[in-house]
């Protein structure tokens, strides 16, 4: 038993050696390993409760799928955030000691992740306002299709050659969309056919 004391021991040690200090707070090998699994565990079990909100709860009512994938991703996004902090916080990460630290994040959010921010805050005004949902039939540029994700970055459009293509949100916002059924799910198709002079009627 000895041997095994020692090895745990020495485990334990190493990773209790601390990387950096910031504040009265002192970052250890054991405190990342936490945070990474609590971090993992928290967007399975989000994502996993999404599908069952969109799937499962709202299902059983009368509202539509695209307005339940809505409230399904707020309520996702939401449940991220809020368990994020009470990870940190129980890690024993004072987030007053942070503020330097989530400034020089917001310059390199503001300068070099600056279309990431732009797709996910189209992606939320989408969600909010609701112009195109799951199941509407739009059309963007060059891209027709069937809406069937809407996403924190992205939005996919299935055409109707089955070709998924991934839109990011910031385009549906600051570019014309056309939406056949925004209003109605009554979607007419014109097709014009070429018939020959002198053809018999």
């Amino acid at each position: 038993m000895e041997p095994l004391e020692r090895f745990l021991s020495g485990i334990k040690e190493f990773l209790n050696i601390p990387i950096f200090s910031l504040g009265e707070f002192r970052l250890t090998l054991w405190t990342l390993l936490y945070l990474l699994i609590l971090l993992v565990l928290l967007l399975y079990l989000s994502g996993r409760m999404r599908r069952w909100i969109t799937d499962r709860l709202l299902a059983r009512t009368s509202i539509p799928i695209g307005r339940r994938q809505a409230i399904a991703t707020i309520v996702h996004y939401l449940v991220v955030v809020v368990g994020l902090l009470i990870i940190l916080q129980t890690a024993g990460i004072d987030l007053t000691t942070l503020n330097v630290l989530a400034g020089a994040i917001g310059i390199g959010v503001g300068f070099g992740l600056q279309n990431i921010a732009n797709n996910f805050i189209s992606g939320l005004i989408i969600l909010f306002e609701r112009p195109i949902k799951v199941g509407d039939r739009i059309e963007v540029g060059d891209v027709e299709g069937d809406v069937t994700n809407i996403g924190a970055r992205s939005t996919t459009v299935v055409t109707n050659d089955n070709i998924s293509i991934i839109i990011p949100n910031a385009k549906l916002i600051s570019e014309n969309v056309i939406n056949w059924s925004h209003n109605d799910n009554k979607v007419r198709f014109k097709i014009p056919v070429s018939v020959a002079y002198g053809t018999d009627v």
